[in-house]
Parts: C-alpha cells; sequence; structure tokens
C-alpha cells in the first residue's frame, strides 16, 4: 500500500441548485488535481444543499430527489470525475423503491465506487435510515464513510475500524446551532455578510465554540481512538436559514491535523496520508487490547434509538 493525497473542501452551496453546486465540485476538484490529490471529499448533500430539505413535503422531496440508475447529477459527477482523473464524493437525496435517503457517493470516470446512506438521518422526517455501513477500495486503501451525526456515534466509528477501515470519509453540514453546551448557538447573518471588510470577528465566530472550536472537542479523538485517518468537510456560510462553519479538515491516526481550510469561503485542502502511521498510532495499540468479553452484552444491548438534536424544530 503506497502513500495517497487525499483532498477534503467547504463550500458555500445553494439550496435546490444542482447546476451551481455542480460547478462549484469541479472547480474545487480541479484545484484538488493541481495539487496533486487522487481523492476529494465533498459535504453531505453537496450536490442538493441541505437545511433548505426540513419545509419540503414528501413530494416536494420526491421532486428534489434522483434515482442513481437514472441520476443526471450523478452522470455529470462522473463525467467530472473521469475528465479530470479524480475520484470525487459528494452526496444528494437518493430516492429508491419508494424511500428517501441522504445518500453519499464516491465515483470516478466508470461507475460508483460506494454508495452510503446515512443512519441518522433527521433534516426531513420523509428520510429513512441506511441500513449498514459501508466500505471501498482507494488505491489499496480500505476506505469507509459516516455522515455527520453518524460521527457524533463512537460506536459507528469504532465499528468501521473493527472492519478494517483505514480512512474514513467524513462528511457533514454543521456547526453555528444551538445546544446546551457553552459558547454554542447561531452566527450573525450580518458577520458572514460583512466578511471582506471585517474577517476578524467572523473568523472569530467560526474559529470559536459555535465553530472549529466545538469540532476539535470531539473530531481528533475519532481519528485518534481508532488510529485512522479522518477527512472532515463542510459546507461554510449560508445554509437556507443559517450559518454553517466550514473548517474542512483531515486528521492522521495520531488525531493530528494535517490540512485545514482557511478561507472565508469556498476552498480545498490535501494531505498525504502515510501507511506507516496507521501501526505507529496509538489507537492500533488500544484495539488490539479490548477485552470485549466485558462489555459484548452492555454494546449489544437492546436500545430503542432517537436521533433528535437540540436545534431541530418540532414537527407540527
Amino acid at each position: 500500500m503506497n502513500d495517497i493525497i487525499l483532498a477534503s473542501a467547504q463550500f458555500e452551496h445553494h439550496s435546490n441548485d444542482k447546476a451551481y453546486n455542480l460547478k462549484v465540485i469541479e472547480e474545487l476538484s480541479t484545484r484538488a488535481i493541481k495539487k496533486n490529490a487522487s481523492a476529494i471529499s465533498f459535504h453531505e448533500l453537496s450536490i442538493t444543499g441541505y437545511t433548505f430539505l426540513q419545509e419540503l413535503d414528501r413530494e416536494e422531496l420526491n421532486d428534489v430527489s434522483e434515482e442513481l440508475s437514472t441520476s443526471s447529477s450523478l452522470k455529470i459527477l462522473k463525467q467530472i470525475a473521469g475528465d479530470l482523473s479524480i475520484v470525487i464524493m459528494a452526496g444528494l437525496v437518493e430516492r429508491r423503491e419508494g424511500n428517501f435517503y441522504n445518500t453519499y457517493v464516491a465515483v470516478n470516470g466508470k461507475e460508483i465506487l460506494a454508495r452510503f446512506s446515512k443512519l441518522h438521518p433527521f433534516i426531513n422526517k420523509h428520510l429513512s435510515p441506511g441500513e449498514g455501513y459501508t466500505f471501498f477500495n482507494l488505491e489499496g486503501w480500505k476506505c469507509s464513510i459516516l455522515i455527520c451525526y453518524d460521527n457524533n456515534i463512537v460506536e459507528n466509528v469504532r465499528a468501521v475500524a473493527l472492519s478494517g477501515a483505514q480512512i474514513l470519509i467524513a462528511p457533514h453540514v454543521t456547526g453555528g446551532t444551538p445546544s446546551p453546551m457553552p459558547g454554542r448557538g447561531f452566527v450573525d447573518e450580518r458577520m458572514w455578510e460583512n466578511r471582506n471588510n471585517d474577517p476578524v470577528s467572523i473568523r472569530k465566530e467560526l474559529n470559536g465554540p459555535k465553530g472549529r472550536e466545538w469540532l476539535m472537542h470531539w473530531l481528533p479523538a475519532r481519528a485518534y481512538d481508532n488510529g485512522i485517518y479522518l477527512s472532515f468537510s463542510n459546507a461554510i456560510g449560508m445554509d437556507h436559514d443559517h450559518i454553517v462553519t466550514g473548517c474542512a479538515m483531515i486528521f492522521d491516526p495520531f488525531g493530528d491535523i494535517l490540512a485545514e481550510c482557511s478561507e472565508l469561503g469556498d476552498d480545498v485542502v490535501v494531505a498525504k496520508c502515510i501507511p506507516e502511521k496507521l501501526k505507529d498510532a496509538g489507537g492500533y495499540r488500544y484495539r488490539n487490547a479490548r477485552r470485549p468479553e466485558l462489555y459484548a452484552d452492555i454494546l449489544g444491548g437492546k436500545h430503542s434509538s432517537l436521533t433528535k438534536p437540540v436545534w431541530m424544530k418540532d414537527d407540527d
């Protein structure tokens, strides 16, 4: 297994404007190949937009969704990947057998390398949860995908690591939402609109507890505890009715940041993944030191799952 260069991106998507979002995906993918990246990951639902979905009824969601076998968006994505000779990972609303999914795909110019549906969807009540984990090969590296809230459930990350994942692709649309955690909350839209005149104020907001500071409480731990690389992508800027905080970054198995987006807008960064770090990292030893006889029954016990972020509006 050789070194691989990954890219992670952030951009301000336009709600329900697939043509615009695919254009940005092409532009950022072009920037990634100029930095010798073999693959690039974008945020969840990067093709469609995200938070606007919360207001759609089933018929409206159907209009936004696509079946992968006939998806015009997927056709364009594969064409971009083929023209640039890069693997592109992006998200859209999938329609499958009468159900709707927050789905993320990895494609090259010829085929879908991976398809994963979010295990803990919540932005729209008509979205169905995915049914399991996904793994795919990227130049000899075993990769997996967990979308946004899926990564907050530590068992999910542990499960894919125990299944052999060496790189976790973690697309998000997050940050800038209320929480009982001190300092969390919405970002003032006026700061974002005035970012060119006053970049210091908005950068302080995005890097503080509403954004990056919160991410650093837990994202590095997912990589460190499991001894894996983690590529975190995120939207930035206005997402329907609030500001999301960007800070796309790539972590190594030591939990160190290898690369991080710093622009107040669309941006892409790359990092080299080195196989030797996988066994040098503490997470590799911790996995081998487990004693599952102590907690297998606890972790596998009956449990009623509820996915309800604090900031979500109550259903009518």
